[in-house]
């Protein structure tokens, strides 16, 4: 069995201090009742966590109320919400969005640029290698990494718009674009 915790004389002012005041904060926000003597325990609870290291927060008031704030957002999320979806929802097919067909362009789009372009694209943006780890694994600076992707990812935007003959609407999205053919065994 675990020893009894002693409460430091810190909190214990501290609480004595601001409960009133927290109480009616909360009050307010949860309308009374039972909810509200449960978040008291569950802040003092957590002060009690704090140990002696309670006694060095500078300002205690604002500790336990920031305790209390962020109790209350957990409380609120745990009570969203849900509406259920039309079953027919769940019958229809997805259909994919433009941009995500235009996935099947890549392969042959990427085949087409340079050596190190496509090797700093597969690494980052398609592996999610950072560029930190990138830098250090090809004996490059940071700088020189993020400037190197970024003009592989022009040439390959470029390339996609050219070979694809991606269309974009009005607020510069995909709204279509011309399929390749897939890259034979050969040019892989």
């Amino acid at each position: 069995m675990k020893p009894a915790t002693s409460i430091p004389a810190c909190l214990l002012r501290a609480w004595r201090q601001h409960q009133g005041e927290l109480r009616g904060w909360l009050n307010q926000r949860l309308q009374g009742g039972d909810r509200v003597d449960d978040a008291m325990q569950e802040i003092f609870i957590k002060a009690m966590t704090q140990g002696a290291r309670f006694c060095a927060i500078e300002q205690p008031r604002a500790w336990l109320f920031e305790v209390a704030r962020h109790h209350l957002i957990d409380q609120f999320r745990k009570r969203r919400e849900w509406v259920p979806l039309p079953e027919s929802l769940s019958q229809d097919e997805p259909e994919l969005a433009v941009v995500d067909e235009l996935s099947g362009c890549l392969p042959r789009v990427l085949a087409e640029l340079s050596v190190a372009d496509r090797q700093i694209l597969m690494a980052c943006d398609i592996h999610g290698l950072s560029q930190q780890r990138f830098a250090t694994q090809h004996g490059l600076s940071l700088s020189a990494t993020k400037s190197r992707l970024q003009r592989a990812r022009i040439r390959l935007k470029a390339q996609l718009t050219h070979s694809c003959a991606v269309k974009l609407d009005a607020d510069g999205k995909v709204c279509g674009y011309t399929p390749r053919a897939p890259l034979s065994d050969d040019e892989r």
